[in-house]
């Protein structure tokens, strides 16, 4: 049953259903218990309806649960100031570490072993920032970890641009600049940006 009839007491008109409007005249107690059999009834089928959706759900559901001494990598948020925030290199790092899990404080929250040079950072983090490694003898994992901040989080600076472009929309033009950022100093790492944009937040590169 739809809400609409639930509530009116009839289907609702539309070129697709197009029926005369009966006129009814439901009294008393016969109209409170027409409408409270209906709302049992809706109830009902959205209690089904969102237990379906919970069983689909669940099948690709999985907690994430860590012991201490587990090994995790730490998730960053890689900034670039106010060109594109959402929008990261395809090759930026996304995790550092392998760090050591010490201790699990409550049900979502971890400590790790953090190295010295990030002794001032905080060093209880969310389970949804931690990412399970499985620990190997032959893995050799070299990588420059960039300056970060408190919230493990590092901004991007471009170093140089080396290719220039005109986006050609229905209306417009809009140049565009191919800029190398510090951390991915490779040309194959480089992203196109709005060169209105990188002129004005970065004229030193002009």
């Amino acid at each position: 049953m739809a809400p609409y009839e639930g509530l009116y007491g009839r289907k609702c008109r539309s070129p697709l259903y197009w029926n005369k409007v009966d006129e009814r005249k439901i009294l008393g107690p016969e109209l409170i218990r027409e409408a409270m059999e209906k709302v049992k009834l809706i109830k009902e089928r959205i209690r089904t309806a969102q237990s379906r959706h919970k069983s689909y759900a669940d099948k690709r559901r999985k907690d994430l649960e860590f012991e201490a001494g587990d090994e995790v990598f730490l998730r960053l948020l890689p900034r670039k100031g106010l060109i594109n925030p959402k929008k990261g290199g395809k090759l930026s790092p996304r995790y550092i570490g392998p760090y050591k899990i010490l201790q699990r404080i409550g049900k979502l929250a971890y400590r790790l072993e953090l190295p010295a040079q990030y002794a001032g950072m905080h060093d209880v983090f969310h389970v949804s920032r931690l990412k399970k490694y499985q620990p190997d003898p032959e893995h050799i994992i070299t990588c420059d970890t960039p300056p970060l901040m408190e919230n493990l989080s590092y901004t991007e600076e471009p170093i140089r641009i080396i290719d220039q472009q005109v986006r050609q929309l229905r209306n417009r033009e809009i140049p565009m600049v191919k800029v190398v950022w510090r951390n991915h100093d490779r040309d194959e790492d480089a992203t196109w940006e709005m060169e209105e944009d990188m002129r004005n937040q970065y004229p030193e590169l002009f």
